[in-house]
This record gives structure tokens, C-alpha cells and sequence, in this order.
């Protein structure tokens, strides 16, 4: 079984943008349920699907596959639940680890998101200056909750 251990924290400021080139993410939910969560994601020229169970904390089962583009296509724009969340991603190492920081846009700009995948929860890794409050258990900063209820209306 696959397993994704993650954390996330708000982002302060704006330093963090030049510290790593940005790519358009576009996903969306076949399931956005918290038992059985389904995504389509399109990054880049590479699509994938990928499902999680529901989460324990940091953790939960992730299994990810990939998808032909056409399909990843009909997916997001027929399928999937409205609106598709899109969001630039950028990759930044800090202290060796790789923290992905996610600028949404749409319904959701104004919000600014880092998560570090680990090990172990109990992991250590050192934050970066611009990393503020951790918002792990805070399901309103799930993705597939901020389709139901975008950053622009809380």
C-alpha cells in the first residue's frame, strides 16, 4: 500500500517565489469524499490519477497512476466536480528537503500553501523563514475542500 506523509503550513510573504520556477497544476475531484478521495491532475505534460484514503494525522494511503492526456482532458472538463482547482506549484529545497508551495488561483487566489512530504511523522526537517502556522489537520486547506468551499468565501 502506497502512504503519503505530509504536512502543511501557511506561507508569509513573498520571498519564497524567487527561490524556485513555477509550474500551472489543473485537478480535479471524480470523489472528494474524505473516505476516498479520487483526483485527476494535470502538471505540466504528464497527467495523473490518484486516490487517498482517509487521513490519520499526517498520514494516509495514496496510490497514484498515470493517465493519457486526452483522457486527463475529458476528465477535468466533463467528469470531475466544478470548479477544477488551479494553482501554480513550485518545488524549493530548503536544508535538503523539497517543499512544494502552491499559489492558487481562481476562487482560491490569495492563498498560499507549502507542504513537505516525510519519512515518518516524527521526522524532523527544519522550516524555512517563510513557512508560518501549520494547517495539517485544518481540512478547510484540503484541496478537495476547497472546491466545496473556495479560500475567497470563508
Amino acid at each position: 500500500m502506497g502512504v503519503e506523509i505530509e504536512r502543511k503550513f501557511l506561507v508569509l510573504g513573498e520571498e519564497w517565489k524567487s527561490l524556485g520556477e513555477g509550474m500551472l497544476l489543473r485537478q480535479g475531484y471524480l470523489s472528494s469524499q474524505a473516505e476516498r478521495v479520487v483526483r485527476v491532475r494535470i502538471e505540466g505534460d504528464r497527467a495523473v490519477m490518484t486516490i487517498k484514503g482517509k487521513s490519520a494525522g499526517a498520514t494516509r494511503g495514496e496510490w497514484e497512476y498515470p493517465l493519457p492526456m486526452e483522457d486527463a482532458r475529458v476528465f477535468l472538463d466533463q467528469l470531475c466536480e466544478q470548479p477544477i482547482i488551479e494553482k501554480i506549484r513550485y518545488r524549493i529545497v530548503h536544508e535538503g528537503m523539497t517543499w512544494e508551495v502552491d499559489e492558487f488561483m481562481g476562487e482560491n487566489a490569495g492563498l498560499v500553501v507549502a507542504e513537505i512530504e516525510l519519512e515518518s511523522e516524527e521526522q524532523v526537517f527544519v522550516k524555512p523563514k517563510w513557512v508560518g502556522e501549520e494547517v495539517t489537520e485544518d481540512a478547510r486547506y484540503y484541496n478537495s475542500n476547497l472546491l466545496k468551499l473556495p479560500y475567497s468565501r470563508w
